[in-house]
This record gives C-alpha cells, structure tokens and sequence, in this order.
C-alpha cells in the first residue's frame, strides 16, 4: 500500500506540496491528477525515493521511503513520465540489469523478459539498441522493466506516452489485472477520460494541496457536469480555459493582419490574383482611356493609313 501523512516539499521559497495526506490500499487504482506544476511529480519522486521531503512521512509497502529507500525500491515498479532508458544498451541487456538489481536469477529475468516483450509485440527488437526503438517502443521497455520484478506498489506517470491505441489498450487492461492481484496502483496522468474509466478512486491536487479525493463515480455524480473533466476544471480553476483559447487565438490573428498590412497595406479590391497592370491603372495620376469593345489594334490602322 501507499501512505502519505502531511507531506510536504519546498524548493526555495517554492512550496510544491503543502501537507498532503492519502492512502491508496491493496486492490485500488488511484488516479492522481493536478494541472502542470501541481507537485504530482514531486510526489511520485518522494515516493521512489529520489527526493527527501522537507516535511511529513511517506510509506510504501510498509516501509518509510526516507528511513528504508533500498527495500522501497526492491517493492515498486515504476514507469517515470521522461521513460528514460540506458539508450546503448540492447532490450535484452537493459531488463538483464534490471532484472540484476533486483537481485532476480538471470534464467528467471530472461523468462519473463521473454513473455513480456511477445506480449507487447517487440520480441523481435530484444537485441536491438534501445536508441535505435521508436518511442512507442522503448516505453513498451520501460513498461516491461517495471513489472518485471512483480512488484507490490506501482507507481506510473503518464505510461501511455507515445504508445498508439492498440498499445494503451492493453496497457489498461494490464493496470487493472494488476490491481485485481492486489497490487496498489497510483496512476497519474492528462487523460481524464482514461482516468474516469480505469481508476477506482481520484486524487487531485492543485497549487500543492489537496483539493478532491474519493472515489470516482462520486466525484463525478455530485456534480452537474457529469464527467472528470468538467470536474478538474472546475476545482483547478480552469473554467476559464475557453476564454484563454479565444485569447491565442485572438492574439494570431491580429498578428497575422498587423503583418498583412506591413507588406503592402490593404488589398485593392477588384481581381483576387492582384494582377500588377490593374494596380498600375488604379494608382496612375492620368490613366489611358480604354479602348472600345471591337477597336482595330494599332497595326490594323497602320496599314489602313499607307493604302
């Protein structure tokens, strides 16, 4: 399980989290959300280990991640948002490491290295350099280095980055099967309409704080707007997201006329080509007579002249 009691993190005089508390037990799917700059990141990375908090206590698998990072460690799976990987070494040689600081038997890490690349499809990429993998790729690596251990907690932020839709499908499935064998699952992510789906309960976190935990049909049902969405928005304060769209939008077309107007003012009305002579014949202070319909050309009258 997962315990959080009054955590608190500054960087300067920045505060990114402000004594959050929650707890995500065997079995749940917790949906952990916030806008940029919440702190879920910071959060996640408390819980890995890679940061200290400045204040309060956090637990994962029964051990405190300050006082025992190392047996922390050895219980989590994690897939970090950046799915950075070890890019010159092959597949196979990168779980093979993984597999080794968990201290697993190599035939055992080569057995479940094996399953889980056929399960994703990118069997035939273990002996390439991961550097060479498209992204969707490497995050089926970073996916299969997480779970290879079987840990007890996973932690995963945005795991469907660059995977197509077929990929995340079975990234979902496999959330909830891991669930369902009692693993506690904090999921993070920018897609509220996976996170209404997948996860049982939501977390979201705004400015630092805590602003809505529970489970998530009732998070959604005890507001009028009827999806997650609708309710981030309204307790991160995005009600106002439309206003700043048209604000972009606004601020590109007056640029894009402002830049009109600089190379040669208004279009002058008439042909859409902007054909030069018309422009001549506009702008000239004595502009020759046209001709009539049906007038002989100058050679015609020429030659009328010499007979």
């Amino acid at each position: 399980m997962i315990r959080v009691e009054q955590l608190s993190k500054t960087y300067g005089q920045t505060e990114a989290l402000r004594s959050i508390s929650f707890e995500v037990p065997p079995g749940q799917v917790c949906g952990y959300l916030g806008p940029n700059g919440a702190g879920k990141t910071t959060t996640v990375r408390i819980l890995t280990g890679v940061l200290r908090p400045t204040a309060g206590r956090a637990q994962v698998a029964g051990f405190d991640v300050a006082e025992d990072p190392i047996e922390v460690k050895r219980r989590i799976g994690y897939v970090p948002e950046t799915g950075t990987v070890y890019s010159t070494l092959s597949v196979n040689e990168y779980l093979a490491l993984v597999g080794a600081l968990h201290r697993m038997p190599p035939e055992e890490v080569a057995r479940r290295s094996g399953r889980l690349l056929r399960s994703f499809g990118i069997d035939e990429a273990a002996d390439r350099r991961l550097d060479t993998l498209s992204k969707g790729m490497r995050q089926k690596v970073v996916i299969s280095a997480a779970l290879l251990h079987d840990p007890e907690v996973l932690l995963l932020d945005e795991p469907l980055s660059g995977l197509d839709a077929n990929a995340a499908v079975v990234i979902k499935d496999i959330v909830r099967g891991m669930a369902e064998q009692g693993k506690a699952v904090l999921y993070c992510s920018h897609i509220l309409d996976v996170v209404e789906r997948l996860c049982d309960r939501v977390v979201i976190l705004n400015r630092g704080e805590i602003v809505a935990d529970g489970p998530t049909a009732e998070l959604i049902s005890g507001r009028p707007s009827g999806t997650l969405e609708a309710v981030f928005r309204e307790l991160t304060h995005g009600d106002d997201l439309g206003e700043t769209a048209r604000a972009v939008i606004d601020a590109v077309h007056e640029d894009a006329v402002h830049e009109g107007a600089g190379q040669g003012g208004k279009p002058v009305p008439g042909d859409a080509a902007g054909d030069p002579s018309d422009t001549a014949a506009a702008t000239s202070p004595n502009p020759a007579p046209a001709s009539p319909p049906n007038a002989p050309s100058a050679r015609k009258r020429r030659k009328r002249r010499r007979r």
